[in-house]
């Protein structure tokens, strides 16, 4: 099993440059009936992205296995809540590939009155939880981080040295004085500038993170596409699978940029 699971790493860049390759010929099939090219450039396109596909499954034949040793690796994290989102989005992922690695045989023909479209339907329902786990363990992280830190921050500079630390509390008579109804708002729009440059700040210090959330994010646009839940078009699912797939070889090309675990 390791020796497969060694053997199926080495095969992830091509699949991965092929999926960009894929979205790339949809988002441009997109582009060319919008221009009313010929019909048969448009068809010579529709031909090449289904043939990119059928070569994409062909080379994730054995991620159902990678996917469970991820698994296997997840359920012994020490967080709990890392160790749930990543142990259920891996288990998800192999039924997701199984179910990919049965759609292929059925285009290539080797399973007969296969019903692609209901196969289809489920490989993606197993991709949309993946990707929904996925998000949730990158928030998350990204709620750890910005405590951690707001905390530094608050170390740093605690609020009885910092120059403004005096509270806009301190300015009111009473809770239901009238300046307190004039002062809230900027109160919560200086809440919501002092969140947002926590997230900046957190995100622009974390790039691994940052590129999780962004391909996790332009991926699930895919399955809900796919799916009917949320219908966005051929061109925006080729512009979001031709972004994401662009983000997963740059963390192939730079490991540093994979987020761990």
């Amino acid at each position: 099993m390791d020796f497969w699971v060694r053997f199926n790493a080495r095969s992830q860049a091509k699949e991965r440059v092929i999926r960009a390759a894929q979205y790339a010929c949809t988002l441009l099939g997109y582009t060319l009936q919008k221009s009313e090219v010929a019909a048969e450039n448009r068809r010579i396109i529709s031909q090449l992205e289904a043939h990119l596909s059928l070569t994409r499954k062909l080379l994730r034949l054995g991620n159902s296995v990678e996917a469970l040793e991820a698994a296997k690796r997840a359920i012994h994290l020490s967080d709990c809540v890392l160790r749930l989102c990543l142990t259920i989005s891996h288990l998800n992922r192999a039924m997701y590939f199984a179910c990919d690695n049965v759609l292929w045989a059925g285009k290539t023909g080797l399973i007969s009155k296969l019903d692609q479209h209901k196969w289809s339907q489920r490989s993606f329902r197993y991709y949309l939880f993946a990707l929904i786990l996925n998000l949730t363990r990158d928030v998350y992280e990204l709620r750890l981080l910005m405590e951690c830190e707001a905390r530094h921050r608050t170390t740093k500079c605690p609020r009885s040295t910092c120059p403004s630390s005096t509270s806009p509390v301190d300015h009111f008579s009473s809770p239901s004085s009238p300046a307190t109804e004039v002062a809230l708002p900027p109160i919560m729009w200086a809440s919501i500038r002092n969140q947002a440059n926590l997230v900046a700040t957190v995100l622009y210090s974390n790039p691994p993170l940052l590129l999780d959330m962004l391909k996790n994010g332009c991926d699930l646009f895919i399955p809900l596409d796919r799916l009917g839940i949320y219908p966005t078009g051929a061109g925006f699912v080729g512009a979001c699978g031709l972004a994401s797939s662009v983000l997963s070889i740059l963390t192939m090309v730079y490991p540093w940029l994979k987020l761990k675990p």
